[in-house]
C-alpha cells in the first residue's frame, strides 16, 4: 500500500513537473548523502571527531577560530568536508538531466560539494560556496583543491605567501547578498518550487520559501519539514530513487 502511495505521489509530482512553466529547485545536504557525504549534523557527532579536537564543529568551522588556529582549522576541514572521490549520485544525475524535458531556472542549493555542476546542472547557486574554490586572503590568488600539496598543513599562496582560505562560507560570516538576492527572485518566479534533501531549519535558506508565490511546493526528504504542511506534495523517501523515478516520469 506505501509503495501505491509513493508511486501516485512521484507521478503526480512529474506531470506537475511536466506542465509547468519553470521550476526552481533547492537542495540540501540529503542531496549529496548517496555520494557518500555525511550531513553535516550527523558528521559533527562522530566519535572520532569528538576524541581528537577539543572544540565544538561550530567553533572549529568558525571565522575566528580559522584566523587564530589556522593549522586546525584545516586538519578538521581536510578531514571532515573534503570528500575527493564522492560522484554524483541518481539526484544529481537525475536534476541535469531534468532540464531536457522543462525549464528548470536554477538549483540553488546549500551544499558545497560541487556535485550539481560535475552531473551537469547548468544554473547552480551555491549559497554556502563551495570546497572546489580557494583564494588568497592577501592577493586574492584562486586556487583549486587540486592545487593543495600532500601534507600541507596550511595551503599558502604560491605567488606572495598569503594564507589560502576556502570559497566556504564560515560560522560568523555572511552569506552572499548577491546569491541570496538572485535566489529569492528565482523562488518568486518559480511555477514549481522543488525542495530535495533539506530538513529546512536553518536560515537564511529556509526562508527562502517564503518567497515562493506559487501552489506547487514539492518536498522530497528522509525527515519531516516545518514547510511539509504548505507543500502540494511530500515524499519522504531516498533522494536518489525519488529523483530518478520522477525524470522517469517526465520521459513517459
Amino acid at each position: 500500500m506505501k509503495g501505491d502511495v509513493i508511486l501516485d505521489k512521484v507521478l503526480e509530482a512529474a506531470r506537475l513537473i511536466k506542465e509547468s512553466e519553470s521550476v526552481v529547485v533547492i537542495t540540501g545536504a540529503g542531496a549529496s548523502t548517496e555520494s557518500g557525504i555525511p550531513d553535516f549534523r550527523s558528521n559533527i557527532v562522530q566519535p572520532k571527531n569528538r576524541k581528537k579536537y577539543d572544540y565544538p564543529s561550530e567553533v572549529l568551522l568558525s571565522h575566528s577560530f580559522f584566523i587564530s588556529n589556522t593549522e586546525t582549522f584545516y586538519d578538521y576541514y581536510m578531514n571532515n568536508l573534503i570528500y575527493r572521490d564522492a560522484k554524483p549520485n541518481d539526484c544529481h544525475k537525475s536534476l541535469a538531466e531534468m532540464e531536457k524535458y522543462c525549464n528548470v531556472l536554477a538549483v540553488i542549493t546549500q551544499n558545497i560539494d560541487g556535485l550539481h555542476q560535475e552531473a551537469g546542472s547548468s544554473n547552480v547557486i551555491e549559497l554556502h560556496g563551495t570546497t572546489r574554490r580557494y583564494f588568497c586572503m592577501k592577493c586574492r590568488k584562486q586556487f583549486s583543491l587540486d592545487d593543495f600539496k600532500e601534507n600541507q598543513h596550511v595551503p599558502k599562496c604560491d605567488k606572495c605567501g598569503g594564507i589560502i582560505k576556502p570559497d566556504v562560507v564560515l560560522y560568523e560570516e555572511p552569506l552572499n547578498d548577491r546569491y541570496l538576492t538572485m535566489a529569492a527572485n528565482l523562488v518568486m518566479k518559480a511555477d514549481v518550487l522543488l525542495v530535495i534533501g533539506t530538513s529546512l531549519v536553518v536560515y537564511p535558506a529556509a526562508g527562502l520559501l517564503n518567497y515562493y508565490r506559487g501552489n506547487k511546493l514539492l518536498i522530497v526528504n528522509l525527515g519531516t519539514t516545518p514547510f511539509d504542511s504548505r507543500a502540494r506534495i511530500v515524499i519522504h523517501e531516498s533522494c536518489g530513487s525519488v529523483m530518478k523515478r520522477i525524470l522517469d516520469g517526465l520521459k513517459s
